[in-house]
């Protein structure tokens, strides 16, 4: 089963190497590991990194040979690298890619090298995202910086429906919902990720529900997922949330029409700057509890490339930027939250409250499922929510339905 379960990914990356061999390319510095002895290369979708790592160059003497991928084009890259065995030292991966690139063999196990750097033990971090950074019985990579999602809302507004802290559980949130939704046409209560597929999860664990391994797509058979799935219907059934596209989401949180929505930190700097009118009047909150308020642990590591040559100053400069210091210094200046947990006591985290309250979220999150198929299968939820919140289609057919695509995405 589980040959034919990773056929598809085997086919790929045979027609890439066929490609690859009817091609030649003389410009490997641009593509692969240097072979320069004081040089390493990285591989990352987060801009700036090359000017960042200057330090680091001035402080070890290595060269840091940085090269920045579109997040749109870096899947097809990375499979390419594994295809062809021309990667990079280090490379960025995001924490829902681990599974389905350790299973093409894309990482080095560092599990057994961990205990040589000062900053790599995993009680340095996050939990869940050190749990995101194994694969079976391998670590593939070091936890580099943390995002989860937490509940945004315009304090004056909740505070008019007997919410001026924000919804506490999803029972008060729906009652500050519908409250909200009264106050007239074009007034919601929030705007739902409706093109998220990481939201519909985190939904389903605030219901007691979780993907197990082991039972595979008769997972969603638990009551918790069903739950979620029919809370989600509701906040589209009673208008609550806008069907389709509005205004954007900041411009409708400024005018009130739609006072909470979901996100990650980044959108604390977005508001501020896009929504400077209604300074003092929103907050942010973690989410709200049903049985749990857990969240989602995303963000992205840095890995060595299995075939790396320069495996020793690849995890030295992987230490540096797991350093405490240099994560803080990352943050401040791309607000991207440490996953390093002394860095949260520097004070340029734990004085802005709202930065510190998704510190507060990050202690209750757990990783996305595992698994190389999650993509597929959140993207199948999304359109089982489109079927059944635009669609009218009903819910118990439609979670039949659900199950049994799942059922073969994971080729059972």
């Amino acid at each position: 089963m589980k040959n034919n379960k990773y056929a598809w990914l085997s086919a790929i990356l045979l027609s890439v190497v066929l490609v690859l061999g009817a091609c030649s390319s003389d410009d490997e510095s641009s593509s692969g590991s240097s072979s320069d002895s004081d040089t390493i290369s990285v591989w990352t979708m987060t801009s700036g990194l090359e000017e960042f790592v200057t330090e680091y160059e001035d402080e070890s003497g290595v060269t840091v040979e940085v090269q920045a991928i579109p997040w749109d084009n870096a899947h097809d890259k990375l499979l390419t690298a594994v295809a062809s065995g021309n990667g990079p030292d280090v490379l960025q991966i995001g924490t829902t890619w681990v599974a389905e690139f350790a299973e093409a063999g894309t990482f080095l196990d560092i599990s057994d090298k961990i205990d040589d750097y000062d900053n790599l033990a995993a009680d340095n971090f996050y939990e869940s995202a050190v749990e995101t950074t194994k694969y079976e019985d391998t670590t593939i990579g070091i936890p580099w910086y943390v995002d989860t999602r937490a509940l945004f809302y315009r304090t004056d507004l909740l505070e008019e429906v007997g919410y001026p802290e924000g919804p506490q559980t999803w029972d008060d949130m729906v009652d500050a919902s519908r409250q909200l939704a009264d106050r007239g046409d074009g007034q919601y209560a929030i705007d739902l990720p409706a093109t998220d597929p990481q939201f519909p999860f985190l939904l389903a664990w605030e219901h007691g529900w979780n993907y197990d391994m082991d039972k595979g797509s008769a997972s969603f058979d638990d009551p918790g997922f069903k739950e979620a799935i029919e809370l989600h219907n509701l906040f589209y059934s009673e208008e609550l949330s806008q069907t389709g596209e509005g205004k954007e989401f900041f411009q409708a949180f400024e005018d009130g029409s739609k006072p909470m929505f979901f996100s990650g930190p980044w959108d604390i700097k977005t508001i501020t700057e896009r929504a400077p009118e209604i300074e003092g009047q929103w907050d942010v909150k973690v989410m709200p509890k049903a049985e749990n308020n857990n969240s989602m642990m995303g963000g992205a590591h840095l890995a060595v490339f299995n075939n790396s040559e320069k495996v020793d100053q690849a995890l030295d400069f992987i230490n540096w930027m797991a350093d405490p210091e240099t994560q803080v210094k990352w943050y401040e200046e791309f607000s991207e939250l440490p996953a390093n947990l002394t860095a949260w006591e520097d004070p340029a985290l734990t004085e802005n409250d709202m930065v510190a309250t998704f510190g507060e979220q990050l202690k209750s999150t757990q990783p996305l499922p595992l698994i190389p198929e999650y993509e597929r299968l959140g993207q199948e939820i999304l359109n089982m929510l489109e079927q059944i919140n635009r669609g009218g289609a009903d819910i118990d057919e439609a979670l039949e339905d659900y199950k049994a695509e799942a059922a073969r995405v994971l080729g059972e």
